[in-house]
């Protein structure tokens, strides 16, 4: 696929934030559910006679009464366990993992039908009362009644069998190494987001001036596509030397620019969005930081959980494989008036790896699953990642020479590392 056939716009970007927000499903389904309540009159007329006959006018009462008490009870006990459970995760893995339980679409859609139901029931109590239901009006009120039903219990069916890991370590850490996976997996496809590479050979011309930034916060997205149209009218260049993630003060230079007007520079800083919080859409090391984070938490003397350490090393070890044997196509950068700051592939490994290698280097079986993960990633196709994970599997040893208490401890490390030769550097 063409690079530019993936380049994620801000506005593709935001609307997902938006559709991935539990107020927007729970809007949509009372909505919904309101339109139900008041179009069941405009379909009577094409209810056969005989069949009106046989519904009287509170028919459906029973129902909607039911309803209307039971699931008012459901969706505050569901939000309740939602809040609970979200807690919990960000107690024993990491805060940073309740932002990503909070789009799980899967919570949104079941609160969202049940609170749709509640809001159906009452709104069809409200006109039956008020008398804007007529008798006529009873097989339509009874038939999409029926139909809430049903979308209650699958919906209960739902939320019970996604109870059963809600806010789990294993939860949090597949849904974590999702987002990873996501945005690693983009940056692989659209690298240096469909931009010029910025390197250590990239020179900046003279003449350039400063473009700061308009506030502070973390640089959440560059909106290449709307950066691009304001300077195709110029003939200059765009340096952006801040990558996705990084945190900046309001009036820091946030990128450099050559052949620009004020106007030009302006639009250029109203593509960038700036947020309170790291993001994972072109953030490709966020994800494997926040698993790094849940390991050390693991780590720590008040839990001293090596098996969920060793779980994260063996998800990001996959993550990075995953990376690094993806073959992508070599095609013109899209947006050729703008320089982006390159991936390096060190900071991949030292997001994964850094502080799982410090944090676990007392304890012998991380240690030998670490030099096994970097080993692996040291064989691969990647030149430069492998030489990131050959560096980080010499700190490793020279932190678990520091830490581990025994020598026979020490020796099996000794032996992890020279094992093959792997990490011993070449002439």
């Amino acid at each position: 696929m063409a690079r530019h056939a993936k380049t994620r716009t801000a506005k593709v970007l935001i609307l997902r934030r938006i559709v991935r927000r539990l107020w927007v499903r729970v809007a949509l389904m009372a909505l919904l559910a309101v339109a139900a309540s008041a179009g069941a009159m405009l379909l009577e007329g094409y209810i056969p006679e005989a069949i009106r006959a046989r519904f009287p006018a509170d028919a459906s009462m029973p129902i909607l009464t039911i309803l209307a008490s039971g699931m008012l009870a459901v969706s505050t006990f569901s939000l309740n366990v939602m809040v609970t459970a979200h807690h919990a995760a960000a107690n024993q893995a990491t805060p940073r993992a309740h932002r990503i339980l909070l789009a799980d679409t899967t919570t949104h859609s079941v609160l969202a039908t049940f609170i749709g139901a509640f809001v159906y029931a009452l709104s069809a109590i409200i006109l039956i009362k008020a008398g804007l239901k007529d008798a006529d009006s009873s097989v339509t009120v009874m038939a999409v009644t029926v139909v809430v039903v049903v979308l209650v219990i699958l919906a209960m069916l739902r939320w019970i069998d996604h109870l059963s890991d809600l806010g789990s370590m294993d939860a949090t850490l597949r849904e974590t190494e999702a987002e990873a996976r996501d945005s690693l997996m983009h940056t692989r496809a659209v690298p240096a987001l469909g931009a010029c590479p910025m390197t250590e050979q990239t020179v900046l011309p003279t003449d350039a001036i400063a473009v700061p930034a308009p506030q502070s916060g973390y640089l959440q997205y560059v909106d290449l596509p709307r950066i691009s149209e304001a300077m195709q009218d110029d003939a200059g260049r765009l340096y952006l030397h801040v990558p996705p993630g990084r945190f900046v003060l309001q009036g820091q230079p946030i990128a450099y620019a050559h052949g620009l007007d004020e106007d030009t520079v302006r639009m250029v800083q109203s593509g960038m969005g700036l947020g309170q919080y790291r993001t994972f859409e072109q953030d490709a090391t966020y994800g494997l930081l926040v698993l790094s984070e849940i390991a050390s938490r693991a780590l720590s003397p008040g839990i001293n959980d090596s098996g969920t350490a060793i779980d994260v090393i063996a998800r990001q070890e996959r993550l990075l494989w995953q990376w690094a044997t993806t073959p992508h196509e070599e095609t013109e950068p899209r947006f050729p008036k703008v320089f982006v700051p390159a991936l390096r592939p060190g900071t991949l490994i030292d997001s994964a790896f850094a502080s799982t290698s410090r944090d676990g280097a007392d304890k012998i079986e991380v240690v030998l699953r670490l030099l096994h993960a970097l080993r692996a990633l040291a064989t691969g196709p990647d030149e430069d990642l492998a030489r990131a994970a050959t560096e980080m599997a010499r700190r490793t040893r020279n932190h678990a020479e520091a830490a581990l208490v025994l020598e026979e401890d020490r020796a099996a490390m000794r032996r992890a590392y020279e094992a093959d030769g792997a990490f011993i550097p070449s002439p």
